[in-house]
């Protein structure tokens, strides 16, 4: 971790805030002195978020949407702007899951999915871009899945959603570049949540990627130096098999 807090005085939005990896991240990014707005869509588990990282000696700021709403998602920067004037960080984590045979799988399903892990996280990437673009600075990081480089059986529309954001990424990256605006993606395997039960039930917990590691990943990126940069981190479960992806 950050020991020197280099994020001091950092506007860092983290969504998906309220439970599992959004959490850790939120932590950690406070703990390295960022201010952290904390963004999910239940209000009670956020503010113990923020409470836990009030009384690590941190600073939050709670600000609950339903990303999957395109007009709360768009109310969400403006009142950023308004507020704190500037956006440094976004780490885009919030997504879902839904999975099961393609013969099964009904457009809604499809619409929903993709809603919530791609177009939303679209419009957040796009909203901060634009934040971005005129203070020239910033970094964005979008949290995929090994999915997003590669398929199982049952997870197609899950894979789907995560290979557009690996899209959206290296198409952000590119243009960010004369802005001084960063983009990185992080491709976790099966980390271990409440999630992965869905997911992946035929997994040992006992192996699974801890939340804290997807956290410690973020500020390795965050910490690069000025001439670095790396675009994306593969994250695998050190029982699975080495260099798979």
């Amino acid at each position: 971790m950050m020991e020197d807090r280099q994020l001091e005085n950092k506007i860092a939005l983290v969504t998906g805030a309220s439970r599992g990896i959004g959490r850790s991240i939120s932590m950690a990014l406070a703990a390295a002195g960022a201010q952290v707005i904390l963004s999910a869509r239940t209000v009670q588990k956020l503010e113990h978020v923020r409470q836990e990282i009030e009384k690590a000696g941190g600073r939050a700021q709670v600000i609950p949407v339903d990303i999957s709403q395109t007009e709360a998602l768009m109310g969400l920067f403006g009142d950023i702007k308004k507020r704190f004037k500037r956006l440094d960080i976004l780490v885009n984590n919030a997504a879902i899951g839904i999975f099961g045979s393609i013969a099964d799988t009904s457009r809604e399903d499809l619409d929903k999915i993709l809603d919530i892990n791609f177009k939303s996280m679209f419009t957040a990437c796009q909203q901060s871009f634009k934040l971005m673009m005129a203070q020239r600075s910033g970094f964005i990081i979008n949290i995929s899945s090994i999915m997003g480089v590669k398929a199982y059986k049952h997870q197609s529309i899950y894979a789907a959603s995560k290979h557009a954001v690996m899209g959206l990424t290296k198409a952000l990256a590119v243009e960010g570049q004369e802005y001084n605006i960063r983009v990185s993606a992080i491709l976790p395997g099966g980390v271990d949540t409440d999630f992965i039960s869905d997911a992946r039930p035929d997994l040992d917990r006992s192996v699974l990627i801890r939340p804290e590691d997807i956290a410690q990943t973020v500020l390795y990126l965050l910490a690069l130096s000025p001439t670095a940069m790396v675009d994306q981190v593969i994250i695998r479960r050190f029982a699975s098999t080495p260099f798979s992806a």
